[in-house]
């Protein structure tokens, strides 16, 4: 199996530390993983922590064994030159910004042209790749872009639940004019391909979540149901889709009616990810469907504030690294 790639996001965050303390506790879960990023920001947090890690830097992927039990191995797909500033712990620097995105860039290639079997990603600072002129809300929306503009998904898995988001990073005023049944139709044949093809689901069951309250009142609360939601499920319905809805969201996720899903496509961010960072914080997965690559990442931010510490939580780049083995 070619190697699973492992990018550490914003290196000031806790991605390094991430993957040094896995490393360090939990090895086996990190065979066949390789860090995408220079061995210098791995090797910097570990002084900053006290951790002795032999950190083995490689500049060509092909042929690169995975990490062992005493070794992590750093595949740098940089041009000489490109990290400009030593890297602070709860500091970012624009100087990285660049490195961060071609690090993203490098294995998001190497998984589309068969020299990696998977990526997973550590947390980015958003901002500062903004200020330094990234145009893309986040990594979901980059990964489709270098994927010719693929039509993306993005899901959250955890044992309790998975959702899915019809909208992502965007003001919530954005969002009902932002949805429309043909997109919302597509979104529903992406989530019940890559159910079947990625996690061998056969026949998925899909829950679509309304908008508005009480799933509009029957139009009393807002229309965007019947207008948008209800003809994109009675079309997918057609198709042979199994998907109820749309459904009120202050009752779809209750114990009882979650269950009954397979995933529930939600309508905007926090609709989604309210109900499952509740139910299973630092468990959770986000995973990008409708790639042509598998591609998962931690449910956390960078947490500048406990970088360098040892008030860090891996068990998020524990699962998503597993999640990305299997579907891989």
């Amino acid at each position: 199996m070619n190697p699973l790639l492992v990018t550490v996001g914003e290196p000031a965050g806790i991605g390094p530390d991430c993957v040094l303390r896995l490393h360090a506790e939990h090895p086996d879960s990190m065979r066949t993983c390789v860090i995408a990023a220079p061995a210098g920001w791995l090797r910097a947090r570990a002084r900053d922590i006290g951790m002795h890690v032999d950190v083995v830097e490689h500049t060509d992927l092909a042929g690169l064994a995975a990490s062992s039990a005493s070794t992590l191995r750093c595949w740098n797909p940089l041009d000489a030159g490109a990290v400009t500033a030593p890297v602070t712990a709860g500091t970012p620097s624009a100087a990285t910004a660049r490195a961060v995105i071609g690090c993203i860039r490098a294995a998001a290639e190497a998984c589309m042209d068969g020299s990696a079997a998977a990526m997973i990603t550590g947390p980015i600072e958003k901002a500062v790749l903004k200020d330094a002129g990234f145009p893309f809300p986040g990594h979901t929306e980059y990964l489709a872009h270098l994927a010719g503009d693929s039509p993306f998904v993005m899901m959250l898995a955890s044992g309790e639940v998975r959702v899915a988001l019809l909208t992502t990073h965007m003001a919530i005023a954005e969002v009902p004019a932002t949805l429309s049944s043909p997109a919302t139709l597509q979104c529903l044949r992406i989530v019940a391909h890559d159910l079947r093809s990625r996690f061998g689901i056969g026949q998925p069951s899909i829950g679509l979540c309304a908008l508005n309250p009480h799933a509009g009142e029957q139009g009393h609360f807002g229309d965007e149901e019947i207008r948008i939601l209800a003809p994109a499920a009675e079309r997918a319905r057609t198709e042979g889709l199994d998907v109820a809805g749309p459904l009120p969201a202050d009752t779809i996720f209750s114990a009882p009616m979650r269950r009954r899903f397979d995933a529930v496509v939600c309508c905007y961010h926090d609709q989604g990810l309210i109900p499952i960072k509740a139910l299973s914080f630092g468990e959770a997965v986000n995973i990008t469907l409708g790639l042509p690559f598998v591609r998962t990442s931690v449910d956390h931010g960078t947490a500048l504030e406990r970088a360098g510490s040892d008030k860090v939580s891996y068990s998020s780049l524990q699962t998503a690294i597993a999640m990305a083995r299997r579907m891989a």
